[in-house]
């Protein structure tokens, strides 16, 4: 008779005999975020002026055991990333103090590699600057507003990018 092991909602039968022993008579509880010590994280640059639209998508990620270091500029996307690395960088194309193409610009020469892990993110699509950087840097985007599994998707394929040089 398998034991059900209740995480998060989802109920998971274990048949294995070791495990039935040592579990009591009613089901265990585990949360997934109290072992997200034991996944194995990437983590994300966002670069985001917006504050609510900046923490919808940090608390995304991070739901999706993401560890996101948010920041309002690129400016403070340049300190972030002279102070640590990372696997994805989300970046908002229009931003106060210095914009995404030029933290782009920025990153190129103090982190090249970085160049290929980027995601940018505008709500102005039809913007020809904008969009002529894009294909210039051969970059990611997502118009706002977008669903959230296309940015799931989007870092999936920037890995798989990352992954394959």
């Amino acid at each position: 008779m398998a034991h059900p092991l209740l995480i998060e909602g989802h109920e998971l039968r274990l048949p294995c005999a070791k495990i039935l022993q040592n579990m009591q008579s009613s089901p265990s509880r585990i949360t997934i975020k109290d072992n997200h010590s034991m996944i194995n994280t990437k983590r994300v640059l966002l670069l985001e002026d917006d504050e609510m639209f900046k923490t919808i998508i940090k608390e995304f990620l991070e739901s999706n055991f993401y560890e996101v270091i948010a920041v309002n500029n690129g400016a403070e996307g340049v300190r972030a990333v002279l102070k640590q690395e990372f696997d994805v960088v989300i970046c908002d194309m229009m931003m106060p103090k210095l914009p995404g193409d030029m933290f782009y610009t920025a990153i190129e020469r103090m982190r090249p590699h970085l160049c290929r892990r980027f995601i940018f993110i505008t709500g102005h699509r039809g913007n020809p600057k904008i969009n002529d950087f894009i294909k210039q840097v051969r970059g990611t985007m997502l118009a706002k507003p977008f669903h959230m599994d296309d940015l799931l998707e989007a870092i999936a394929f920037v890995q798989v990018k990352t992954a394959i040089r």
